[in-house]
């Protein structure tokens, strides 16, 4: 009897628990073995490219030679270098900091509207492009041309607004033409006129099709008492030998709008601007003077800036990298904002605070972490910028606009210098790093709190 109680008791004695040190081992096996396969995959893309380009930095441009740090000499004495570290600069200085202004103000401002989704829905469109397809947008807008151009056609339509294009600017005196070149492009009359005088003031040069819409076939001038009158027009007929040299008719145009001037002695005692009819009229005191047609009258339209060339071209670069990624800074400002304490900006506003007030001292402080993990976001892909640059910049001006990745791109394939190309990945790295190391302690420091 009393062995069979032992012996239940030892069938009913626990076993002894397993070594918890084995199971850690075995998750950690098993942990392992599901990573293997991303840490294999993260070596060879990631790893053993960086790897390589630090070597390979070291040679020369055969690869069999040991260059030493003369790559990386190249890196502050080449000018083509230089030139890219110095636009890098400007893009790390101003392009991450307007961006982040912008989507700042976008996010506050579209808050309170009833539209404000659909408004950050267009900004953050951008987005969806890719740098290539945003390049050749690009590349269009700032087309030298107002008509293919955007930025231009708005630019030459302000500029137009508050000083108006010459109509004529290829128009010139004909063969036998009572006018003679004055000088910077204006033309005068061989002679003076007096007073009761009609005058012919002929131009050819401006084809039919572009004379102004408000143009009106041209009147001959009739004689007033003790006034100066005169015609200015189109000495052209189309059709061989029609129309009378120097003489008004019928199918002709007048120059409307045409600035004449009353010169003597070198002084400017009066002046007219020609009717739709090219007619204009002068008073007495033009008598003894000499008729000019300033050169403004002839100016060569205004054509707008030219965005590519070389003091524009990374302006506008760094304007069309500001048109995609200010969604992206706004939407992650919006996020900032949703989630702000809203009795605080309550109690601001009851203490008298008004909305400058509010959004200085109170919004921004408390937006501050978001704000500077945007900021290194930001610098952190314009370190690399690449796409913009290549596409946009044409020929001519990509010199004057290229950065440390174009450099990269341009050493190591079209000059074939593999090392110098290796050194400037490098460098590359090495500036990154440091504003990743920033962005991860900041994020890492926001998931304790």
């Amino acid at each position: 009897m009393a062995s069979d109680k032992a012996a239940g008791a030892v069938k009913a004695a626990p076993a002894a628990p397993r070594s918890r040190k084995s199971v850690t081992g075995t998750r950690r096996t098993v942990a392992a073995l599901f990573l293997l396969p991303a840490l294999a995959l993260l070596g060879a893309l990631v790893v053993y490219p960086i790897g390589y380009s630090v070597i390979r930095s070291f040679y020369d441009q055969s690869g069999d030679g040991f260059a030493g740090l003369d790559n990386y000499r190249a890196l502050f004495t080449d000018d083509g270098i230089r030139t890219a570290l110095k636009n890098n600069v400007v893009w790390v200085v101003f392009a991450p900091t307007i961006a982040t202004a912008l989507g700042l103000v976008f996010a506050v401002l579209t808050e309170r509207v009833r539209w404000g989704t659909a408004f950050k829905l267009v900004v953050f469109m951008p987005m969806a492009i890719s740098m290539l397809a945003a390049g050749i947008i690009f590349r269009l807008v700032y087309d030298q041309d107002p008509d293919k151009g955007v930025a231009n056609a708005v630019w030459v339509g302000v500029h137009d607004t508050f000083a108006q294009s010459s109509a004529f600017p290829k128009a010139h005196p004909g063969r036998e033409s009572p006018l003679e070149p004055a000088g910077g492009g204006a033309f005068v009359t061989k002679g003076t006129v007096s007073a009761g005088d009609t005058v012919s003031l002929p131009l050819v040069g401006v084809a039919p099709d572009l004379m102004p819409d408000d143009a009106k076939p041209a009147a001959a001038a009739k004689p007033d008492g003790d006034r100066i009158t005169g015609t200015t027009w189109q000495d052209f007929t189309r059709g061989k030998g029609v129309g009378t040299l120097n003489q008004v008719d019928a199918a002709e145009l007048g120059y409307p709008g045409m600035r004449i001037e009353a010169v003597k002695d070198g002084k400017v005692v009066e002046t007219a601007t020609a009717g739709d009819d090219g007619t204009f009229s002068l008073s007495s005191k033009a008598d003894g003077a000499r008729l000019r047609l300033p050169a403004g009258n002839f100016d060569a339209p205004y054509n707008g800036l030219d965005w590519l060339g070389p003091s524009l071209v990374t302006p506008a670069i760094i304007g069309s990298y500001i048109w995609m990624w200010a969604g992206f800074a706004m939407v992650l400002i919006a996020a900032g904002l949703a989630g702000m304490p809203r009795e605080l900006l309550e109690a601001a506003r009851v203490d008298g605070a008004n909305e400058w007030q509010v959004f200085r001292r109170v919004t921004v402080p408390l937006l501050a972490p978001v704000l500077a993990v945007v900021t290194v976001t930001l610098m952190i892909n314009v370190l690399k910028v690449f796409d913009l640059v290549f596409i946009i910049a044409p020929g001519s001006s990509q010199d004057d606009a290229n950065v440390l990745a174009l450099e990269l791109y341009r050493q190591g394939f079209s000059a074939d210098q593999p090392g110098i190309a290796s050194a400037i990945a490098v460098f590359l790295l090495l500036l990154v790093i440091p504003v990743m190391w920033f962005n991860v302690r900041r994020l890492r420091r926001e998931v304790r709190r």
